[in-house]
């Protein structure tokens, strides 16, 4: 079983930035794809950010490309999702989650979740 575990959520003012870190544990690292989603109240959740297990292919919703930055390290098994000009819609609880192949952006597709990080975005 995988675990994930996410962190660096907290509150700040439209225009800053923020990064977020998903920490893996259970599985070798590199043989995970792991993604980003948000969720805010009353709404679905939403696809952010993938990252293949080798980190050489990523993919980002419309919304955050060219502001988000997904990366991961696999000498500290965690996964990054670097925030710029932050905007306060990208208010919202964000998950990391896991799967084995890069195929597939929806929640569906993904089998490990982490209980997820607030992130606020204030003005």
């Amino acid at each position: 079983q995988v675990q994930l575990v996410e962190s660096g959520g907290g509150l700040v003012q439209a225009g800053g930035n923020l990064t977020l870190s998903c920490a893996v544990s259970g599985r070798p690292f590199s043989e995970y794809v792991v993604g980003w989603f948000r969720q805010v109240p009353g709404k679905e959740r939403e696809f952010v950010a993938v990252i293949s297990g080798t980190g050489g292919v990523t993919h980002y919703a419309d919304s955050v490309e060219s502001r988000f930055t997904i990366s991961r390290d696999s000498a500290k098994n965690t996964v990054y999702l670097q925030m710029v000009y932050l905007k306060p819609e990208d208010t919202a609880v964000y998950y990391c989650a896991s799967k084995l192949v890069i195929l597939g952006f929806r929640p569906s597709d993904f089998n490990s979740w982490g209980q997820g990080t607030q992130v606020t975005v204030s003005s």
